[in-house]
């Protein structure tokens, strides 16, 4: 007798598992199909190209803001902080001597976002690079005062605001190389920006929809061949 119960009880569960998986079938069925989505981005986006949309989020926000004539930097600051154009900026203020791998949170906390800092009187400088975070490996502390004497080493030539545009009306052509100065708002948008090359439409966060490269920056010098003496 209670072998035939089990048996029964068996059949019983075998057929509630049945009804159960043919009920939720057949719902399922009744759904419209559907392709997924594995690409959200359908256009894409050149990789020297990505870094331009970095900070378009924060671009209504520049328009919004209100400029500051008492603490404008200009391209003259700009420029006294480099040795040379296109070469990283040098640090301006006091550093950790024994942190030489400093970066990341502690350059970050001011340089990702920028900010009015009542120390120095000035707007911090956004870093177009976040995510390169061992900043000292590129910037250094400045030791002009101290260390290294006047020579005769030249900057080289720095590009004139205002005089690159390929046509009268034209947008200005991109005077500098794009490797890690991809993001455009960084350094053309926000109160930190130099005054002569602070853009008048940061929303339109699309830059290279019109500004180019120019790329007669550096010199084509050709092959270098290597003269043999007889």
């Amino acid at each position: 007798m209670k072998k035939r119960l089990g048996i029964i009880s068996l059949f019983i569960i075998l057929f509630i598992a049945f009804i159960t998986v043919w009920n939720y079938s057949y719902y399922q069925g009744q759904e419209e199909a559907y392709i997924p989505i594995e690409n959200n981005q359908p256009t894409p986006i050149i990789p020297s190209e990505a870094g331009v949309f970095e900070r378009s989020k924060y671009a209504l926000d520049y328009t919004k803001m209100p400029v500051d004539e008492i603490h404008q930097r200009t391209m003259k600051n700009y420029y006294d902080n480099r040795a040379f154009h296109g070469a990283p900026p040098s640090i301006p203020h006091e550093v950790s001597s024994g942190e030489r791998s400093m970066g990341e949170n502690n350059c970050l906390k001011c340089h990702e976002n920028g900010g009015y800092v009542e120390k120095f009187k000035a707007y911090t400088p956004v870093t177009p690079h976040p995510e390169k975070i061992n900043c000292r490996q590129c910037h250094v502390p400045q030791k002009t005062q101290s260390l290294f004497k006047e020579t005769n080493f030249k900057r080289g030539t720095i590009p004139v605001v205002g005089t690159n545009n390929a046509l009268a009306g034209s947008p200005p052509v991109i005077p500098h190389q794009l490797q890690l100065r991809e993001n455009c708002l960084a350094c053309h948008a926000g109160p930190s920006a130099p005054k002569e090359i602070r853009v008048t439409h940061p929303e339109r966060v699309n830059c290279r929809q019109c500004h180019v490269p120019n790329n007669k920056v550096t010199e084509d010098i050709g092959n270098f061949i290597r003269k043999i003496e007889n």
